[in-house]
């Protein structure tokens, strides 16, 4: 229902406060997802910046939506603390301070930090925007409230990549940041306007920031001992103290939250058989989803030279495809059994996955965006009726909750599948370089007519002979590495694939079950209102 505060801003601004509030919101959230994205571009140019390898500059992706997930969970008090316009101002005002700071940064601790504050805005301006375009919205209309909004997502990330392409090109990475900053500002200055305020009076409620303190600590350590293993060595003391902290972290957060009487994360939920089973499959999209929007862009532009603006063009069909079927995913859902529709679309993108293992530095450009295309066409049917699966089988009273929960899910899954892939990425190069090092002996027939072409080639460039061996050796090496490199990408291609085929086991519990009639029981009327239906 409408808040006082809206009811009163309706009757200063009249009917147009709802397109009014409705800019407004979509306006803090296309800024948080454009950026979101943006940044993928730039990745292969801030890795040359300042020389870092994935097992560092993935912290760049993984930090924003790490912060994103956490600060979801913040969203529910902050509001109800302050009320949704200082809520939304606070936001985009850290928001615009990361922006800003990562823009002007020096060295990559900075940037990630800066990444960091971003994903704590982002974190409470989505989960806000849906909730007030849902109370502004009559109820007639909430459906279309609810289009409107998922538009607002789905169109952002699929501009983001292009957009930031152009930037690179046009100026440099420092400008992918900048960008995002004057939207935040004006979508801060709109608030001021038409974000309604806090009705009520007196203290601000209780809030669970043990269960909070317990869940940052959960997953930091998990996603830095995840990320640090390959450079440090599993075999790490600190990688072991990393783990250590992960596991008893989470084992305190499940026994606080079972017995606090307001947890940040409501656990019986999860013992809902339908809710779980959509939670895992929630995770495996947002992990392939999050995974992929950070991988391709990085694969074209390191192994087929792409520009950045070439990348995020890349990205263009599949998104738009997508935003276009993404409705009728949903009127699907209605019509037909939803567990067929997920199954159908989990292996719609496993497939996507399966046809990029064959990915070389020669694959046409059609090519990779077909393959994108397929993936998304499923990512169009499954995520509607994921989220409707998911809630339906709540009471009312468990709604928010359940909303909140799967959404947590999903960022979480997205944080551990961009930390999982940069981690295997890594690994997998080396693996490819050490076993393809091992073969370049004196007696390769191939590697020793190689190693002659380019000492030719050399000469015809008019290097000095004495150079020759030299030369001819380092780029014997680059080639190996980046063969080694793409092998690499291949099988984290495989690795994504198969997570989309093993979130099928999952599915198959969520199949609806057909009510039996038994014969001692009389027929309920079907015909009008129940005591449980609304006339």
């Amino acid at each position: 229902m409408p808040t006082a505060a809206i009811e009163a801003l309706f009757a200063r601004y009249g009917p147009r406060y709802r397109a009014y509030v409705t800019f407004t919101a979509i306006l803090g959230v296309v800024a948080m997802l454009l950026n979101a994205t943006m940044i993928n571009v730039a990745i292969p140019v801030i890795m040359g910046a300042f020389g870092v390898g994935q097992d560092v500059v993935h912290w760049v992706s993984t930090g924003y939506i790490a912060a994103m997930t956490v600060s979801m969970l913040l969203n529910d008090w902050f509001v109800r603390s302050f009320g949704m316009r200082n809520t939304y101002i606070g936001a985009m005002s850290v928001f615009t301070v990361g922006a800003v700071m990562g823009g002007l940064s020096p060295n990559i601790d900075m940037i990630i930090t800066a990444r960091v504050m971003q994903g704590m805005g982002a974190g409470l301006v989505q989960p806000l925007s849906m909730v007030l375009m849902y109370q502004i919205f009559p109820v007639r209309q909430r459906g279309r409230a609810m289009g409107i909004f998922g538009v607002g997502v789905i169109v952002a990330p699929t501009l983001g990549p292009t957009l930031g392409g152009v930037l690179l090109d046009a100026f440099n990475w420092h400008y992918v940041f900048f960008m995002s900053a004057p939207v935040a500002v004006f979508g801060a200055m709109l608030a001021t306007l038409f974000m309604p305020w806090r009705d009520a009076e007196g203290p601000k409620p209780s809030f669970d920031w043990t269960g909070f303190v317990l869940l940052v600590l959960f997953v930091s350590c998990l996603l830095i001992g995840l990320s640090s293993g390959q450079r440090e060595g599993w075999q790490a003391p600190i990688i072991a103290v990393y783990f250590s902290i992960v596991a008893l972290s989470f084992i305190a957060f499940l026994w606080w939250e079972l017995q606090t009487p307001e947890p940040i994360l409501q656990l019986r939920l999860f013992v809902n058989r339908e809710f779980a089973a959509a939670a895992l499959v929630r995770m495996a999209l947002g992990a392939g989803l999050y995974g992929t929007t950070y991988l391709i862009p990085l694969f074209v532009q390191t192994i087929q030279s792409y520009s950045p603006t070439r990348a995020g063009l890349l990205m263009v069909p599949a998104g738009l495809t997508m935003m276009a079927l993404m409705p009728i995913g949903g009127r699907m859902a209605d019509r037909f059994p939803r567990y067929l529709l997920i199954l159908g679309g989990l292996c719609a993108f496993a497939l996507s996955s399966m046809l990029m293992t064959q990915a070389h530095t020669d694959t046409p450009f059609w090519t990779f965006a077909v393959w994108l295309l397929i993936g998304r066409l499923g990512l169009a049917f499954v995520i509607p009726t994921i989220n409707v699966t998911a809630l339906r089988s709540l009471s009312g009273d468990l709604l928010s909750q359940g909303s909140g929960a799967i959404n947590f899910v999903r960022n979480l899954g997205g944080a551990l599948g961009v930390n999982l892939i940069a981690v295997t990425l890594e690994r997998r190069s080396a693996v490819f370089a050490d076993a393809f090092a091992g073969l370049q002996t004196p007696d390769n027939i191939i590697t020793f007519d190689l190693f002659n072409r380019l000492s030719e080639l050399l000469a015809q460039l008019g290097w000095p002979s004495e150079l020759h061996p030299v030369a001819a050796l380092y780029l014997l090496g680059n080639s190996l590495y980046a063969q080694a490199n793409m092998m690499a990408f291949r099988d984290v291609f495989l690795f994504i694939g198969l997570v989309y085929f093993a979130a099928m086991l999952p599915t198959l519990l969520l199949r609806e079950r057909k009510a039996v009639a038994r014969p001692d029981i009389p027929a309920t009327r079907t015909s009008g209102p129940t005591a449980k239906e609304p006339a």
